[in-house]
């Protein structure tokens, strides 16, 4: 029988147990990073930054990435801005400690990275601001209700947008995960997490009903291989 995916799974993924021992966070780190690279699934975002960038010219920016993992994505945003000599300030922000020393350990040659170990879904908006706020593969893991949470919260403290990029839930990806997997990931927890992270992933449907509870910025939602949506939250602007 196949997979039943018609809604989000709320299955606990492996790697979000606070007991998980460092050294076996760090090789699941590295295997969800590799995949990336493989499937260049950071590239979408990095893209979506390139078009926000050229949009609104500034002499620097400022970044927050929510829910940095082993922070890949920011020191890919690092290295964009350092090769086209735009001025970066980039802080990664995660729940898991484990997780932000690993970062930190990745990030010893991008001084422009810093790190911050804070709930998302409680952070005060008033003590955070930025330009662009990423997020990448970290959506899926909340609760609906949880999502609508850390949408309002980043939609406000972003100037000029926010950047989601995250699973598209479907059978075809589900089952192609699972040969991939075979082949590419070592871990047995990347491989098992991988799945329930497709099952805890979204349909187009899904982020356009997330977007209607914004209704004060604008959207952009677009499918992206592989088995990808980018979502781009823009404030509205007045126009005269």
């Amino acid at each position: 029988m196949l997979m039943d995916l018609s809604h989000r799974s709320t299955e606990p993924e492996l790697m979000d147990d606070p007991r998980i021992k460092l050294n076996i966070l760090r090789e699941v780190l590295y295997d969800i990073s590799n995949v990336n690279k493989i499937l260049n699934g950071n590239g979408i975002t990095i893209k979506a930054v390139a078009k926000l960038l050229s949009e609104h010219p500034k002499s620097s920016y400022t970044f927050l990435d929510f829910g940095c993992g082993d922070g890949s994505m920011l020191r890919e945003v690092a290295l964009f801005c350092r090769k086209n000599q735009i001025n970066a300030k980039l802080t990664g922000v995660d729940l898991n400690e484990k997780t932000i020393q690993i970062a930190k350990e990745n990030s010893k040659n991008f001084p422009e990275i810093q790190y911050v170990k804070q709930d998302v879904l409680q952070l005060d908006v008033l003590k955070y601001s930025c330009d662009i706020v990423l997020c990448t593969l970290t959506l899926h893991h909340f609760t609906n209700e949880e999502i609508v949470t850390f949408t309002q919260k980043t939609a406000a403290l972003a100037a000029l947008g926010v950047i989601v990029n995250d699973l598209h839930r479907s059978k075809r990806a589900y089952y192609l995960y699972k040969g991939f997997s075979a082949i590419f990931i070592k871990t047995k927890i990347a491989k098992y997490d991988g799945l329930i992270s497709i099952k805890r992933g979204f349909t187009k449907n899904d982020l356009t009903i997330f977007s209607k509870k914004l209704p004060m910025s604008e959207h952009k939602i677009k499918w992206k291989w592989a088995f990808r949506y980018v979502w781009v939250i823009t404030p509205k602007r007045p126009s005269f």
